[in-house]
């Protein structure tokens, strides 16, 4: 016979948004590279469901080197958004070309 799953997910974690400790059944992987579906050498981190059901789940396709390329020593929080906005409606111009 085959054992159930449900045994192993037994186990808490912590909501990486609220901190709150649920069961890992309960709980929602979080990918912060977007992935998923690759579990190959990958440390999930978690949260539970009513923190994952606040979150966007739009794509985040180039994101990240997004944010790094505006990234630069000592902005501050305006500056940085103020580039992110730029780069995003430079983009959105681009696309729709």
């Amino acid at each position: 016979m085959w054992r159930s799953s449900r045994g192993r997910n037994r186990r808490a974690v912590v909501c990486i948004a609220c901190g709150e400790s649920v069961l890992r059944e309960d709980a929602r992987e979080y990918d912060k590279e977007g992935d998923r579906w690759d579990r190959r050498d990958k440390e999930f981190e978690y949260l539970c469901t009513t923190c994952d059901d606040a979150l966007c789940h739009q794509p985040r396709d180039g994101l990240e080197s997004l944010i790094l390329d505006i990234e630069a020593p000592g902005l501050t929080q305006a500056e940085f958004l103020g580039r992110y906005v730029e780069a995003v409606t430079e983009e959105a111009r681009e696309h729709d070309r």
